[in-house]
């Protein structure tokens, strides 16, 4: 890309310029900014084209890299740390048991905490003692929208605050339970960073004997969830909503010992997590 070096404050002052093809965009490094120009105009330096990334598919966890589905071949760990540099390549083969406790190998390096950051908010966790998904964050973020000043929330399988705190920060006062004691230590350091202390109490335990009291919006973010329904069934407010987390190649059907008091208001796909198989968000309104 055959471009002029400018000093970055200048960039304001060039916008009508004619020299600038505006057709791609300036590249920035440091207090000096690369404007490409146009056809026959002069020019001081040329910018090879940036790189794109081509290899196997990943996610980064702070500055981890993580793969998931099956075993990566020695030449796609290379070009994955060639290409971000991470301070960690972990392989995810699945997830273990109630408490969702990864099967892990690393690969490279060392893993360790890590804080990954999305929408000004900040999540602590080592990805190789617990679960992350990044395919939630559509579902994170709408917590964010749909969650009610003031009102009760029960997240019953709350991780390390992964809906939990997207609901504090839109006003609602959150009762976090989670099982696993790991998750559940990240859950209590997580609260403290995003300053969410005062709308967020957090519990340690099974979440069926954890639920106290009415809340206005219930929470079930394990697969598993379906099999709780009836035990929310004397927690949840009349006009209530609760979001049922699932998979399957369809979504479930609400169990006949539910439809009495529950009806379906609208299914999310969230993301594809084994062939056929779909993660689903069930929102259903209490009668």
């Amino acid at each position: 890309m055959r471009s002029r070096r400018i000093p970055v404050r200048m960039l304001p002052s060039i916008h009508d310029a004619g020299w600038v093809d505006w057709n791609r965009r300036p590249y920035v490094s440091g207090e000096t900014a690369y404007v490409p120009v146009r056809d026959g105009q002069p020019w001081d330096a040329d910018i090879p084209p940036r790189e794109v990334y081509r290899g196997r598919g990943f996610f980064m966890a702070g500055s981890i890299a993580i793969l998931q589905g099956k075993e990566p071949a020695p030449e796609e760990i290379d070009r994955i740390e060639a290409w971000k540099k991470p301070s960690a390549i972990l392989w995810v083969r699945s997830y273990r048991g109630a408490e969702r406790i990864p099967d892990v190998r690393v690969l490279r390096g060392e893993p360790g905490d890590v804080c990954h950051r999305e929408m000004g908010m900040a999540f602590w966790f080592d990805p190789a003692r617990v679960m992350f998904s990044p395919g939630n964050r559509a579902e994170r973020t709408r917590m964010m929208k749909v969650a009610g000043s003031g009102e009760r929330i029960a997240d019953m399988f709350a991780g390390i605050g992964y809906f939990s705190i997207p609901a504090a920060l839109a006003g609602a006062q959150v009762h976090a339970m989670e099982l696993n004691p790991v998750a559940y230590g990240y859950l209590c350091r997580n609260i403290l960073e995003n300053r969410v202390a005062s709308r967020v109490v957090p519990e340690c335990g099974d979440c069926r004997d954890l639920l106290a009291g009415s809340y206005d919006r219930i929470i079930m973010g394990h697969f598993d969830s379906p099999a709780f329904l009836d035990t929310v069934a004397d927690h949840v407010v009349a006009g209530g909503t609760i979001h049922l987390h699932a998979t399957g190649s369809s979504p479930p059907d609400i169990p006949e010992s539910c439809r009495g008091w529950l009806c379906e208001t609208g299914i999310r796909r969230i993301k594809k997590v084994a062939p056929h198989t779909w993660h689903y968000v069930i929102d259903l309104k209490v009668a």
